[in-house]
């Protein structure tokens, strides 16, 4: 069954502990956390000291997305502060040497993922497929919540399932971006694994039957 990774990126920060319970008991199978840093997306959200107290409220996993410029100078701190999931975009200063990179996220311990932007070929991922946990499909141009899905992110999606299936690897598919439960069949269908919402689920009026639809079920 397809996982989900609901976005607290929409959520209320004044009630963000509550919210992530709340997520745990609904069903979120991870809290996704969008870290951004203003440069290399067009917005702020939050860090260190947040993702540190969410994983003090919970014990579900924390996925851990960072949009920002040079990530290599942060995998260990977050690290430190409870990530289980550290993914970072190919597109990144900081990922010039994307191996040597995801290398060093997994020796602090932790899943390594990453991140293609909506131009980004998945030809990119084609010398580290083998070292990876996660490949993150953005179906929307990061920054903020609330966009369209682009519909040609589904043949991305399917390419990298089709190349991870003829490798033989056990690499997860997770997709960002305009999620919600009209379109997650056909999501799930193209090969992803896991996906990822924001205000399909935090601003739904009912958290748990928007996991359950987005689920399928």
């Amino acid at each position: 069954m397809v996982k989900i990774s609901p976005s607290v990126m929409t959520a209320d920060f004044c009630y963000l502990g509550d919210t992530v319970k709340e997520l745990k008991e609904c069903g979120a199978d991870f809290i996704h956390c969008d870290v951004m840093d203003g440069v290399f997306v067009p917005n702020i959200s939050f860090g260190l000291p947040m993702v540190k107290s969410m994983n003090n409220a919970v014990d579900t996993p924390l996925d851990v997305h960072l949009m920002i410029d040079d990530p290599s100078a942060y995998v260990e701190e977050f690290a430190k502060c409870g990530a289980d999931i550290i993914t970072v975009h190919c597109e990144s200063k900081g990922a010039l040497h994307l191996q040597r990179l995801i290398s060093k996220i997994k020796d602090l311990g932790v899943k390594a993922g990453v991140a293609l932007n909506p131009a980004t070929s998945p030809e990119v991922l084609e010398y580290v497929y083998e070292y990876l946990d996660m490949v993150l499909v953005m179906s929307v141009n990061p920054g903020f919540g609330g966009q369209s899905f682009i519909p040609n992110s589904l043949r991305k999606i399917e390419h990298i399932a089709n190349r991870i299936s003829t490798l033989g690897l056990n690499v997860d598919i997770e997709v960002d971006g305009g999620v919600k439960p009209s379109n997650s069949k056909s999501i799930v269908d193209a090969g992803a694994t896991i996906l990822v919402a924001g205000s399909a689920v935090c601003d739904a009026p009912d958290k748990r039957e928007a996991i359950r639809l987005l689920r399928g079920i």
